[in-house]
């Protein structure tokens, strides 16, 4: 009939200690045979071949992790024409030193690319807090120029007993918390500061125009730089834990324009010097990760087919008495002949 398959046999194969793993490389390759579990009431981790299969699940975790560096860079990986073939078993723990001492490698550049990008964002959002910060000190002063009307706290200078000429008796100094927070965070950033405050603080807030990336979570968002003005420590102490709790990034405000043009100046070379030290990263990393694509196909497909003999090793009986090993399979009648050639063929290779 159309639909009969072929004469099927079921065959016993002994399998001498040393070449048990080519002979199954060897049959591996023709896909001729489907092997019984002789062992059927042995768990997997009591099995002969478990900590071989725990070194391929090693290298298969070392190789995921590669590969994702390799498409994060945007790296083609080579294919084979031919599929290569399940390497040798002297050959295994070279192919694993391999893959630990490019993981060790990728992940000590990528760690310091890691540093290096906080870093430079760091400074990039203190000189965005520089500039615009700026603006809101030259803001203030134009208004106080204009004559005795502006009061830069009002509801404190009305106060009769805690205006600002009491607090000044009382020794409070003005203070500065400057800083950057997310555009999505400032409405409820301010109506926390004041009704905590009592308004006895001064907000002022602008919009950075570069978007800026969270290194955290990836996504690219929009920033505001604030600057809050407050008068004594207690105040001061508040509106700190509010910002920790906004997870805003803060940074030193400078007292005077001199002092915040040096530090402008020292943020403009230190970034152009981060600049170039990450672009030598970059180059760096990607000479060692198109290096490595060049042999992941290889390696991902040796490894596994060398986790696929294991397995087939472990569904074969050990017989102490011969020192070898049984496995039983269903072969088509007519490929028995290639079945003894395959084992051949392996028993051979181990010489």
């Amino acid at each position: 009939m159309v639909f009969r398959s072929e004469e099927m046999c079921l065959a016993q194969l002994f399998l001498q200690s040393g070449s048990e793993y080519d002979c199954i490389s060897e049959l591996g390759e023709l896909g001729l045979v489907e092997f019984r579990d002789l062992n059927p009431s042995v768990s997997s981790f009591q099995r002969r071949f478990v900590s071989e299969i725990k070194r391929c699940e090693e290298m298969e975790r070392i190789l995921g992790f590669l590969l994702r560096q390799i498409q994060k860079a945007k790296i083609a990986v080579p294919q084979e024409d031919e599929s290569p073939l399940a390497p040798p078993p002297r050959q295994v723990l070279e192919i694993m030193e391999q893959l630990q001492r490019l993981e060790m490698e990728l992940s000590e550049v990528a760690n310091n690319k890691e540093k290096l990008q906080r870093n430079h964002l760091e400074l990039t959002e203190y000189t965005h807090m520089l500039k615009i910060t700026r603006t809101f000190i030259h803001s203030r002063s134009r208004h106080e120029a204009l004559g005795p009307q502006y009061e830069e706290f009002p509801t404190m200078e009305t106060d009769s007993v805690t205006g600002s000429t009491g607090m000044q008796r009382l020794g409070a100094k003005l203070g500065f918390i400057s800083g950057l927070i997310q555009r999505v965070k400032v409405e409820a950033f301010e109506r926390m500061l004041w009704r905590v405050c009592k308004g006895y603080t001064i907000l002022s807030y602008a919009e950075v125009d570069e978007s800026l990336t969270d290194l955290d979570t990836g996504e690219i968002s929009k920033s505001v730089v604030f600057l809050i003005s407050f008068w004594g420590d207690q105040i001061g102490h508040k509106v700190q834990k509010i910002c920790d709790c906004y997870h805003c990034h803060l940074y030193p405000h400078p007292e005077n324009d001199e002092e915040r043009a040096d530090v402008l100046d020292s943020l403009r070379t230190r970034l152009q010097d981060l600049n170039n030290v990450l672009h030598r990263t970059d180059d760096y990393l990607r000479q060692v990760l198109q290096k490595a694509a060049e042999s992941a196909y290889t390696w991902v497909v040796q490894v596994k087919k060398m986790k696929a003999i294991y397995h087939i090793l472990n569904l074969c009986s050990f017989d102490v008495t011969n020192k070898c090993l049984i496995a039983e399979v269903w072969c088509p009648v007519s490929d028995l002949a290639n079945l003894r050639g395959a084992l051949e063929k392996g028993s051979v290779s181990i010489t």
